[in-house]
């Protein structure tokens, strides 16, 4: 299945890219269909996510998503100009499934965006994590996603009705690993649930319509905790199972399982980046997959 990432790269001077793209070590290099190559080192974000999207797909034996991305260092300039290229050339994203990232939170441009994959015939899959998640929960139109990717904190977003932004959840809504479960019933009850989660935390928790259908607990290596992009890459490993077609619970149990096995495999100390772990993303999904 066809695939496209969306997301944002944290430089002013990165142009807007929309197209295919390779992992070379731990570089990524795009080549747009309006723009020359451009080179981006993996640290984390969405070329973390990319990254271990593409070197997932070759496990899988299947053609890299696609991205489109532009540089943001958190002015919105970049992310407007995502949105904006989406909505003008939409009938040119015939993609069977997206993953949205971070981009910066705009409901109107949100909406936009959604009401016009919307109207596609058959619709496309949506994944949505980060940035652009904030925005599809505080759209109302959470429960038009297939498959939202929080972790505890984010969890505890989601289940506030008011919050506009994780910053602001209220303080009764705590974010321990043990009241996930808790989170999880109270966003299904407001709608601000995909029909699909994919929990990240100390356990993994896969959801299906507002029902706990996995945990994964193990293999747990505490050292993945304190490596930013750890998340970015659990979100990258369900792309490309949803990608090579497996069907959606599977994919988020084993994609949770492929990334524990990576941090097993990379035996991790505090110094590492989400780099340092691409080495291992095909032992770690073959692993996964036995």
């Amino acid at each position: 299945m066809s695939w496209l990432i969306v997301g944002s790269v944290p430089r002013a001077d990165f142009p807007l890219v929309r197209g295919d793209y390779v992992l070379q070590g731990d570089t990524l290099i795009l080549n747009g269909r309006h723009a020359d190559e451009q080179r981006i080192r993996v640290a984390r974000g969405t070329p973390a996510l990319m990254a271990v999207a593409a070197a997932a797909a070759e496990v899988l034996g299947i053609p890299a998503p696609q991205a489109l991305v532009a540089g943001d260092i958190g002015t919105g300039e970049g992310s407007r100009a995502v949105y904006a290229h989406l909505v003008e050339n939409i009938d040119q994203i015939d993609h069977a499934g997206l993953t949205f990232h971070y981009l910066l939170p705009d409901i109107a441009w949100h909406n936009q965006v959604l009401w016009a994959l919307e109207a596609r015939n058959p619709a496309p899959l949506l994944a949505a994590d980060a940035g652009f998640m904030y925005a599809a929960k505080m759209s109302g139109y959470a429960a038009h996603y297939d498959l939202f990717t929080p972790d505890a904190g984010e969890m505890a977003f989601l289940a506030d009705e008011v919050a506009p932004h994780p910053f602001y959840t209220r303080g009764f809504l705590l974010q321990e690993e043990d009241r996930v479960p808790e989170l999880i019933e109270r966003a299904y009850a407001e709608e601000n649930a995909a029909r699909h989660l994919l929990v990240k935390g100390k356990t993994d928790y896969v959801v299906a319509q507002g029902t706990t259908v996995a945990e994964i607990s193990a293999p747990d290596v505490p050292a993945m905790e304190p490596i930013g992009g750890t998340g970015d890459s659990l979100t990258g490993l369900v792309t490309a199972l949803l990608a090579s077609g497996m069907e959606m619970t599977q994919a988020c149990r084993t994609a949770a399982l492929a990334n524990r096995h990576l941090g097993h495999l990379a035996n991790p100390t505090p110094a590492f980046g989400v780099a340092d772990l691409l080495p291992f993303v095909r032992r770690a999904l073959e692993r996964a997959l036995e």
